[in-house]
Formats: C-alpha cells, sequence, structure tokens
C-alpha cells in the first residue's frame, strides 16, 4: 500500500464538515475531499461565470531542496528547467525507457524550494523514483503534507474582494508568496481564469472562509472535473493507461505552451519517444472530447472500452462527468484513424467524438520532410 503521508492527505479534508458537502465516491482516486456542496450545476456555473473555490487538498506534495534541484529535476524529466525562473511553475512529467507516461506532476520553485504537487496516488511513486535518481546531486526530495490546494476559477478572481485579497499574477504559472506562508499560482487550465493556492494545511479552513466571504462560491470536484474535461486536460491514470505517451495527450511544450515536455532540451529518459514521434511519426491514439448519450442507463467507467458499430476496440473512456451545458461527457484515448463522424459506444451509452476536439493531422513534421527530399518528394 502506499505511504499515506505521501500518496494523499492521512484524513479527510476539515471542509467536508461544511453544510451541504458531499464525499466524493468511496474508492474515488477524489474521496476525501467534497464532490459537491448540494448543487452541482449551479457550482459549475459560478465557476464559469462568477468564482469558485474547490478542495484539492487531497493532492500528495513533494518538497524539493537543494542547490541542484532544478538542474536536477530538469535531467531526468521532460520539462526544460535549467532557467526557470524564482517564482515560477511548470507542469512537467516522468517517462520510462519507451516514453510512456509514468508521472504527471506541477512544481513551483519559490524562494530557494521547489514545491511539488501530484495525483493522490501517485505521491509514492513518484517520490520514491526522485529519491533514488539523486546520487550526488545537491538534491533533497522528501514528502510533504505542509501546504494544502485549494483552486479558484472563474472571472470574477480579478474582480472585487478578491483582488484585493490575492496577489493573482497574470502571467500563467508565475508565483507570488501568500502571507502567513504557501503561495498563489496562476494556472492556464481548466479555463482562462483559474489559479491554485497552495495554503500551509493547518490555515486551510481560515482560507476557505477568507475566500467564500470575499464572493467565491464553495465547488467540489464534479465542478473542477467537469470544466478540465471541457478543457481536454487529462489527468494522470485516469486519462492514461501504461501506453500512453505525450503526443496522445497533447502535453507536448515548454513552459510558454502550457505544456509539459519542451522539444529542446537535452537528454532524458523516454526523449527517443518524443523525438522520433514528433519528427517523423503520429502518435497511435488522440485524446477526444466524447458525447454521450443521456438517455442511457448508466454512463460508462474509467477502463471501459471505446466500440465501433462492428464490434470493434477502438479506444478507451478516461474521465466521465456530467457538464453543465454540454450534458454527459468522458474524455477517451481513441485510435488516431477513427473519423470524427465514426458511430461508438462507451460502456452503455452510444457516443459520438466532438470534431472540434481532434488534433490537428497536418502538423509539419521536420524529420518526415527531410525524409521525403531524400527520396525527391
Amino acid at each position: 500500500m502506499a505511504d499515506p503521508h505521501v500518496s494523499r492527505a492521512s484524513s479527510p479534508s476539515p471542509l467536508l464538515a461544511l453544510p451541504g458537502a458531499v464525499d466524493s465516491a468511496a474508492g474515488s482516486v477524489d474521496h476525501g475531499v467534497a464532490w459537491h456542496y448540494g448543487d452541482p450545476f449551479t457550482e459549475q456555473r459560478a465557476a464559469t461565470t462568477g468564482v469558485a473555490v474547490v478542495d484539492r487538498s487531497h493532492r500528495a506534495g513533494i518538497r524539493l531542496a537543494g542547490d541542484e534541484r532544478l538542474s536536477w529535476l530538469h535531467s531526468i524529466t521532460s520539462q526544460h528547467l535549467t532557467a526557470l525562473p524564482d517564482r515560477s511553475s511548470a507542469e512537467d512529467l516522468v517517462l520510462d525507457i519507451a516514453g510512456h507516461v509514468e508521472q504527471h506532476f506541477v512544481l513551483t520553485d519559490l524562494d530557494g524550494v521547489t514545491w511539488i504537487d501530484t495525483e493522490p496516488t501517485h505521491g509514492a511513486a513518484l517520490l520514491d523514483y526522485l529519491q533514488k535518481m539523486v546520487f550526488w546531486a545537491k538534491a533533497e526530495p522528501t514528502a510533504s503534507d505542509e501546504l494544502a490546494v485549494l483552486t479558484l476559477l472563474g472571472p470574477d478572481l480579478e474582480h472585487g474582494a478578491l483582488a484585493d485579497l490575492l496577489p493573482v499574477p497574470d502571467r500563467p504559472y508565475a508565483a507570488t508568496p501568500l502571507p502567513g506562508g504557501g503561495f498563489v499560482r496562476r494556472m492556464p487550465w481548466p479555463g482562462e481564469h483559474a489559479a491554485d493556492l497552495l495554503v500551509p494545511r493547518d490555515q486551510m479552513v481560515q482560507w476557505w472562509q477568507r475566500l467564500t466571504a470575499a464572493g467565491a462560491a464553495p465547488a467540489g470536484m464534479w465542478a473542477f472535473e467537469a470544466l478540465r474535461v471541457e478543457a481536454k486536460r487529462p489527468r494522470l491514470g485516469l486519462d492514461t493507461d501504461e501506453r500512453a505517451i505525450p503526443h496522445e495527450l497533447g502535453w507536448i511544450g515548454g513552459v510558454d505552451e502550457a505544456g509539459a515536455v519542451h522539444l529542446d532540451k537535452g537528454c532524458y529518459r523516454g526523449q527517443e519517444t518524443v523525438a522520433r514521434v514528433h519528427n517523423l511519426g503520429k502518435p497511435p491514439r488522440n485524446l477526444v472530447l466524447l458525447h454521450l448519450d443521456g438517455s442511457a442507463d448508466g454512463r460508462p467507467e474509467v477502463g471501459d472500452p471505446v466500440v465501433t458499430a462492428e464490434g470493434r476496440t477502438v479506444g478507451r473512456v478516461g474521465t466521465v462527468v456530467d457538464h453543465h451545458e454540454l450534458g454527459p461527457v468522458a474524455l477517451a484515448l481513441v485510435k488516431r484513424t477513427i473519423p470524427a463522424d465514426t458511430p461508438l459506444t462507451a460502456g452503455p451509452c452510444a457516443a459520438a467524438i466532438d470534431p472540434d476536439s481532434m488534433p490537428a493531422q497536418d502538423l509539419f513534421q521536420p524529420g518526415r520532410a527531410a525524409v521525403d527530399r531524400l527520396r525527391g518528394r
């Protein structure tokens, strides 16, 4: 069993004691934080038209100290970190030797310490990997439940009493210290107006009270997940499987591109697959948005197959959620060659690919162009 002090908060969030709070389902990766506070669609609307605050305090935390922490992390992960400015953040991946995604995390470097937060069930494995890779580097990764994540969503984040309360940076991934400890970082997703607050865990309830008093509506993970699915941002372990590679998931790009894989950096484990797909090939699957038949009896579950009318399995279901405007939707990894208008089934539901979610297929590939020139094409 994973170390509970690393994989998730050791006890349910104290915010579950708030009026109307409904815990995420037992067995869910989000169990221990609120799924909603009694009116999930109103909570979603608040996150798109006003401002909402979501308890994500079950995120696993790692503290990384040491003078060589960024250069060392740069050498073993997919993101370019050697020139990361102080008080800046990035998304990053750990890949296996074949280029499959093993870990996805967000890091913030602030005043001499790098703070890492990741999925609640992946913290132990990520910490174990980092500790095994230290060797002689001046880098010290340790488990930390010191900071808890609260996420703010909505256009009113930058107006009124909240703007007076919080020093939210304008630039995505920038971070600003908070009075009393912790920091606020701007995020480019799941919507245009998003920020994470990493606050001292023993101050989490007080911060929640300040935020709601300043106008933020309490919202559960249902609201966060609905907007994340709409934005087509994958979540490790839900929207990925053991075969997933970064190109399939939209994680290609540096910090300025809101990606997790920089294409112009030195060698790291799995880089050969990233370079080969980028220069010569195409990913075998694409992450797409599925619209589900709301009249069906039930919903698909994570890992269910996506099947054609002929019974051929062409994909895998990821996150499934009911969206306040789109209805029941899901993320899915489907074969790249499947046209958007192909009739599909996902679990008990008829399903259709949102054509706007299909990645462009005609991107310029420098390696392929060079091969074509050599062959006189």
